[in-house]
């Protein structure tokens, strides 16, 4: 069977359309684009205009980039009649969204830097809204991605930059498709690309039927009028199908009934997102007088007021304490954001319970995050006995059931008992399947065994006090640790998290790395944050119920009852300060708390020890990994588990956790809780053997391609080229996961390290031609295929690397090391510069350095400051080359060269010709001018980055 052109997916999508109800139109460039625009925008706004008051529209329509532009579809347009009058345009009708012009269009070409055609366009009262990108069944979906990109770059702001207002893509090859909210280039990720689905999460993949239920005119103009939020860090963002009908049926019930509800949507899926927009649609709402988002702990109030305000700036303003919250319900305040301890003051003490009394029979719409944690206790009762016309609703990643439910004087409550109905679920299942979290993968270690004794199922039950705590056990648990993370990490690339069973566990673990750093055995950087007041007892809290870090670190200090446990917070804060020039302190609590978090996610702390603190609610994409040595169970172990599971790129592959306890019973009851009895599979990466399995049939499949590596050379086609890439990545994808275990070694692998490192260069050889290639705008298949070049890079394996390990080769040389030898090392160092990505464009560089400069070098010490004098030497001697053979002024050269570096912006045509000494011929033009900024971009490549 034929592989399905592209072109007639292209005209069975069109018929189709032209089915749902949209006009097919011709236009061929942008000229018929802006005729057909006034056309299109006199019909939606019953109007003619003159081309003297189109001219002032288009002038507006002009002006901006991407986000400004999304701004500007949403508002009116003035401009001034020819009588004289203001005249008012609507671009898109937001509250009646399906009383709008829906056309479709196919190969539109737009002429920029260089000439594109686009596939099919939806345009939306003549504005292109909608670009769908094809490519033919059997290509890779990521392919008509990374065409978008090349849109976006080569043509989309072109001429009056109209597919600037482009506010989703929709990229398919038939067989799965995919949408994604329009952004520059930067801020764009496949990672971000989503797969439509019914209520019930079911993936609705094909072309055909992605077009008959999210392409139909109205759902595709309600996306995008009320589902898309445009970010104030200038980012536009879509929700997710599960997002969508969650913020519906929560809407739907506002609306026709006065009934509660809770939201159970997995841990890590947006929450934030969803509540935001679900909020902001029912402050709309003129039957709903105030909407209040409640969370449990100060650190959520202040993430989620800064999350809220950043989709909106100035939705929500921070209430500091119950007497601002008061104002605030007192005011035209529509959305407010606080902690449920403030709200429970406010109708609870008599202070300000009189001046909230006329809001109690207003219509107030409560949203409670993380609502298995704060609704179990009076505050609940209170909240709902007080506002006697509210309606409450939950969002929950692991709700309270049956089966995890705990007791208190109030009796054993489910988050059904407490808000009734669940309106939408999506489960950790759901999650991983639309690559929304990851895996994770689970070591069980024992700490009574060597490090070489890690077990896969259990470790011994033995969990007394004494054994748990025994010296040379929390010693052998340190020592895995250091000799595990940089595997766990990808050379800490990622942070972790290790959470203990309690302070004093906390602050042996402290001091016993401290201990080892300060004997070299490593260099992680270690930092701590605990609660150290009165709730201190009782902190191995297995069923996941933490303790208000916020409340305790507010309390005066002389309630504190234990001085041990602060005293020791401040030995480690000053740690901290030292470590990272700061100055905090147990008296700022808080703030440090803050700062913690942020070095966490800028990876500068490498493991973050706790007790409970940042087990929930603290969301991080670089943390990969957590080390338990704490008991966990239901809601408690899949909330810590899930700090590590955070999409971000194609090296964090899965969520790292490593057990130094006998959970693996817990953690199948837990997952088998929150998903399904037969989930465990999904959730829980395989073992270490079924990868070495995989990898094994991966590279079978690489052999038949390119059965040596001298063969890739000899392959006929790009055809050919096109499988050896996609073969050699798909080998690097496991090898990426494999690195990770603790067991991983290259003696295990069916092939030897040496002969996949020089794949791996023919690879990078292959990459680097197609990236020149796609510089000189050459037509290749190649052009649009991911190369993952993340998956190879290692921070390691650096200039400062190969530096360290030329003065070894240098002091060898002194000490007289055998001439074979140095000759070994050097071949190694060699192939290094060929096989590390970041060092590639500097192989020539660093070779010259090692035969001509190297064996003249007396002095270990000096390798480094030589190496510094002749890169300088060669820096200024490389852009003294490109000025002469290309005809430059040298200083305008240089000037040019410092403006790319510092605003890391392609230099203009008119910048690169400004450089000439010479101005080349019309003809000539383009072509001169893309070989020079090649140029200057290879000089960056080879003399700066990486070296600086």
């Amino acid at each position: 069977m034929t592989t399905q052109p592209e072109s007639i997916l292209e005209e069975n999508l069109i018929h189709q359309l032209v089915g749902l109800g949209y006009e097919r139109v011709v236009i061929k460039d942008e000229a018929d684009l802006i005729i057909n625009l006034k056309q299109q925008l006199e019909k939606h706004n019953n109007t003619q205009y003159s081309d003297k008051e189109f001219a002032q529209l288009l002038n507006q329509l002009t002006k901006g980039n991407i986000v400004q532009k999304a701004h500007t579809l949403r508002d009116k347009l003035t401009y001034t009649k020819d009588n004289g009058d203001v005249g008012y345009v609507e671009l898109i009708n937001q509250l009646h969204w399906c009383q709008n012009q829906y056309q479709v269009t196919h190969q539109i070409t737009i002429k920029g830097k260089y000439e594109n055609r686009y596939d099919v366009t939806i345009l939306v009262n003549g504005l292109p809204l909608v670009q769908i990108e094809l490519k033919k069944r059997g290509l890779e979906l990521k392919e008509a991605f990374n065409q978008t990109h090349r849109y976006q770059a080569h043509t989309f702001a072109s001429g009056k930059g109209l597919f600037q207002f482009i506010q989703l893509f929709v990229i398919s090859n038939g067989v799965n498709t995919k949408y994604y909210a329009n952004n520059p280039i930067k801020l764009r990720s496949f990672k971000q690309t989503f797969f439509w689905a019914d209520k019930s999460n079911k993936i609705i993949s094909q072309l055909s039927d992605f077009a008959e239920v999210f392409l139909e005119p109205c759902h595709l103009s309600k996306m995008i009028t009320k589902y898309i939020v445009i970010n104030t860090n200038g980012v536009l963002m879509v929700l997710r199908p599960y997002q969508y009908y969650a913020t519906e049926a929560i809407v739907e019930r506002v609306k026709t009934t006065s009934k509660f509800g809770y939201i159970w949507h997995t841990t890590g899926s947006g929450k934030t997102l969803t509540s935001f927009k679900t909020s902001q649609i029912l402050t709309n709402l003129p039957e709903v007088d105030k909407v209040v988002f409640v969370v449990d702990r100060k650190d959520l109030d202040y993430q989620t007021i800064k999350e809220f305000n950043s989709f909106k700036e100035g939705s929500v303003d921070a209430t500091n304490n119950t007497k601002s919250l008061i104002h605030q319900f007192n005011d035209d305040t529509k959305l407010i954001v606080t902690t449920l301890q403030k709200l429970n003051n406010a109708v609870w003490s008599d202070k300000y319970k009189t001046q909230m009394q006329g809001q109690k029979d207003k219509k107030i719409v409560f949203i409670f995050d993380e609502c298995h944690r704060t609704q179990f206790g009076d505050t609940h009762n209170r909240i709902k006995e007080f506002f006697t016309n509210a309606q409450m609703f939950g969002f929950t990643g692991t709700p309270i059931l049956a089966e995890n439910a705990s007791s208190n004087h109030l009796g054993k409550r489910t988050t059904k008992d407490l808000f009734t109905d669940c309106l939408h679920k999506y489960v950790i299942t759901d999650a991983i399947r639309d690559q929304n979290v990851l895996k994770f993968s689970i070591d069980y270690v024992s700490r009574f065994k060597s490090k070489d004794d890690v077990q896969e199922d259990a470790v011994e039950n033995i969990d007394t006090q004494e054994v748990l705590e025994a010296e040379e056990g929390l010693e052998k648990v340190v020592d895995y640790i250091i000799a595990n993370h940089d595997k766990k990490t990808h050379s800490k690339k990622f942070t972790a998290i290790m959470c203990v069973s309690s302070k004093e566990l906390l602050i042996k673990y402290y001091e016993l790395f401290k201990a080892k750093r300060q004997d070299g055995l490593h260099n992680l950087k270690i930092a701590t944050i605990y609660s150290y007041g009165a709730n201190e007892e009782n902190e191995d809290v297995a069923d996941g119920f933490y303790e208000d870090e916020a409340n305790v670190a507010n309390e005066d200090a002389s309630e504190y009852k234990s001085t041990h446990s602060r005293d020791k917070l401040e030995e480690f804060i000053k740690d901290f300060n030292k470590e990272f020039k700061t100055n905090h302190s147990t008296n700022d609590f808080y703030m440090y708390y803050k700062d913690v978090g942020k070095k966490v996610k800028e990876r500068k702390v490498d493991i973050l020890l706790v007790v409970n603190m940042f087990l929930t609610g603290f969301d991080s994409k670089t943390l990969n990994t957590i080390y338990v040595d704490k008991n966990l169970q239901y809601h408690g172990l899949i909330q810590a588990f899930s700090r590590t599971n955070r999409i971000l790129d194609e090296v964090k592959s899965q969520g790292q956790v490593v057990c130094f306890r006998n959970l693996k019973q817990k953690t199948d009851e837990a997952i088998t809780l929150f998903s399904n009895k037969d989930a465990i599979d999904e959730i829980v990466l395989a073992p270490y053997d079924h990868y070495i399995h995989d990898f094994e049939k991966a590279l079978r499949d690489l052999i038949k391609v390119a059965p040596t590596v001298e063969s890739v050379d000899e392959l006929p086609s790009e055809h050919e080229q096109l499988a050896f890439v996609k073969a050699f990545r798909s080998l690097m994808r496991i090898k990426n996961v494999l690195s990770t275990f603790a067991d991983f070694d290259f003696e295990d692998m069916p092939i030897s390290e040496q002969d996949f490192a020089d794949y791996q260069s023919k690879y990078l050889d292959i990459r680097d031609r197609v990236k020149k290639e796609s510089e000189a705008q050459k037509t290749s298949i190649l052009n649009d295929i991911d190369f993952e070049v993340e998956l190879i890079r290692r921070d390691e394996i650096n200039v400062a690397y190969i530096l360290g390990l030329l003065a070894q080769l240098n002091e060898d040389e002194q000490t007289g090391v055998s001439k074979e030898e140095l000759e070994k090392k050097k071949k190694a160092i060699k192939e290094m510069l060929t096989n590390e990505v970041e060092l590639r464009s500097k192989k020539e560089l660093i070779e010259k350095f090692i035969e001509q400069h190297l064996p003249n070098i007396k002095e270990v010490d000096e390798v480094v400051n030589e190496f510094e004098n002749y890169l300088n030497i060669e820096r200024k001697e490389a852009v003294v080359k490109i000025s002469k053979e290309e005809g430059l002024d040298l200083n305008k050269l240089d000037i040019t060269i410092q403006n790319y570096l510092f605003t890391q912006k392609t230099p203009l045509p008119d910048e690169v010709i400004n450089t000439m000494l010479e101005r080349p011929k019309l003809k000539e033009r383009k072509t001169k001018v893309t070989r020079v900024v090649g140029r200057i971009k290879d000089y960056v490549e080879t003399f700066v980055n990486g070296l600086s």
